[in-house]
């Protein structure tokens, strides 16, 4: 063989690949849809819950920053794991702790029940997250802004086609049954699809993109917790997803405040309570937003595109607190804040393996990814502050100023720190 062929063996070899890649990034995206409501179809039980027992709606979304926690701050540890042992027993277990946690909400009569709940519930989904975007990070070397931003997506669109489902059932049977059924469904899925899933070959880990300036080696996470970039991303992740996660807790809460929740909006052709349409089309927006970026961030670059993106973010949300009290404006702002707040899942873990390699990639992305659990320890203190100043306005200037500062600090710092070191890495 000459040494030309030798040189092309690994790509030509990873190529042949390429319909199994593809199949798995389905899969991925599947295990994601199915963790989706965990989160984003919280919003939609927390009133009934505050209306059947009387708990303070501080108290109730502590259960929600709990299950955002524990589904961020054991992902390190589910990544090591998926890194040794490949991603199906991960998605498996996590697939059976979903189940159990819904089940068990369907039955909380206490808080303390609820806690625990969520608890299981976000490891569970933790450890779906995690192992299918690292996952798609390894077999999609040559884009992973792509790649990553496609099984967000599964995590952002998920609940878009069952959010209307869940609201009638929550007011046909109670929220109760919603859980109950909605559970055991999403559980099963993802149990089914583990079995399928796969590693790439070690031969995908060579493949580099040719457009973007990436590392040639990898950094093992010890290495990687070292390096100051990392630190910026984690402080640039922790202030873009604060703003978003108090959007999508208390999106229902705002509503109800400013209230338009159940006041009729009509766009393209449908017509739907505000709250309802909000939360489809912001389920919808936030699932697009990840791909698109993530593509966008192929072609001009992480940092740019991060750039546009929490700019358009921090401006969204001080129109959406000046001009939400309007159904119709309550509607496009909010699809607005999710559609320029979701791509941080595809650009952060893209930039993490552009910058520290693929043999790691699960594990190194998901202690980036623990930066999502940081920010929800500020999502009661949102309820707090509210109730303190009699209004919403200065959540919304916080989270503003905090994604507009992530967008200055891309430019002006991530970007020369990240050319620094890929150069001297290549």
């Amino acid at each position: 063989m000459t040494a030309q062929a030798e040189s092309s063996a690994p790509a030509s070899s990873f190529a042949a690949q390429n319909t199994k890649r593809w199949l798995q990034l389905i899969l991925g995206v599947l295990c994601m849809t199915m963790i989706a409501n965990l989160q984003y179809g919280w919003t939609l039980f927390v009133n009934p819950m505050a209306t059947k027992f009387g708990w303070e709606m501080a108290a109730i979304q502590w259960a929600f920053t709990i299950f955002v926690l524990t589904e961020t701050w054991l992902i390190p540890f589910e990544g090591y794991l998926e890194d040794k042992f490949g991603p199906r027993p991960l998605v498996l277990f996590g697939g059976i702790l979903v189940g159990i946690a819904w089940v068990m909400n369907s039955y909380a009569d206490s808080l303390a029940m609820l806690y625990v709940a969520q608890a299981i519930g976000g490891v569970g989904a933790g450890a779906v997250y995690g192992t299918c975007v690292g996952n798609a990070l390894k077999w999609f070397p040559d884009r992973r802004g792509f790649a990553a931003g496609v099984t967000a997506a599964g995590f952002g669109m998920g609940s878009a086609l069952t959010i209307i489902p869940i609201s009638k059932v929550i007011a046909a049977d109670g929220y109760e049954a919603a859980f109950l059924y909605f559970g055991i469904l999403q559980s099963a899925v993802i149990i089914i699809a583990s079995f399928l899933l796969r590693a790439p070959p070690k031969e995908a880990h060579s493949v580099q993109p040719t457009s973007l300036v990436t590392s040639r080696r990898s950094f093992t996470p010890v290495e990687m917790l070292k390096s100051p970039i990392f630190w910026i991303m984690y402080l640039m992740f922790v202030m873009m997803a604060a703003g978003g996660l108090m959007a999508t807790a208390q999106l229902a809460p705002i509503a109800k405040d400013f209230k338009v929740a159940d006041v009729p909006v009509s766009l393209l052709g449908i017509t739907l309570p505000a709250l309802t349409f909000a939360l489809s089309l912001d389920r919808v927006l936030n699932g697009v937003t990840r791909p698109f970026f993530g593509w966008v961030s192929d072609k001009i670059g992480r940092e740019t595109t991060m750039f546009i993106a929490f700019g358009i973010e921090g401006i969204g949300i001080l129109a959406l607190g000046h001009f939400g009290h309007d159904p119709f404006m309550f509607v496009l702002l909010t699809g607005l804040v999710f559609f320029a707040w979701g791509e941080i899942y595809s650009l952060f873990p893209a930039t993490c393996g552009d910058t520290f390699g693929s043999k790691f990639a699960t594990t190194n992305a998901g202690l980036l990814y623990t930066a999502k659990g940081t920010a929800a320890l500020l999502v009661p203190f949102s309820s707090i502050l509210t109730k303190t100043t009699g209004s919403w306005h200065a959540v919304f200037y916080t989270a503003a100023a905090m994604n507009i500062l992530a967008a200055v600090l891309a430019i002006l710092v991530l970007r020369p720190l990240r050319q620094r070191a890929m150069l001297k890495n290549q």
